[in-house]
């Protein structure tokens, strides 16, 4: 069973809508990395019962992104705040300059550090 490690992320979103079982599974063989038959031996069921319940959660996971969207919205904000960091520091470089006001080089400074507080939130 080839692994699609989108799903490791959307476990972190979707985990807690699984099945107590299903979470367990599906974070021993994406997050753990173990063996569907590792799995089934620590479980006490079969490596097909294993894998028919991953793929249970791997298809319930991705019907959930599909509608809510959260990891994709977690990543283009993820994406948005490293841009205007660069963009901050890109300001406050050129802020430097003779005869700029300090107020846009400390704008820039103040953006940059709340981009680094989002960013550390997540």
């Amino acid at each position: 069973m080839s692994k699609n490690l989108e799903i490791s992320l959307l476990l972190d979103f979707y985990g807690d809508m699984l099945t107590d079982k299903q979470r367990d599974m599906v974070d021993y063989y994406y997050n753990e990395d173990l063996s569907l038959s590792e799995i089934a031996e620590n479980e006490g069921i079969t490596r097909q019962g294993v894998r028919d319940s991953i793929k249970r959660a791997e298809a319930q996971m991705l019907e959930m992104e599909e509608r809510l969207g959260l990891a994709r919205r977690f990543r283009k904000i993820d994406s948005d705040v490293r841009e205007i960091y660069d963009l901050a520091q890109t300001i406050r470089q050129y802020s430097e300059f003779p005869g700029c006001p300090r107020e846009i080089s400390e704008g820039a400074a103040r953006i940059m550090m709340l981009a680094s507080m989002l960013e550390k939130a997540e």
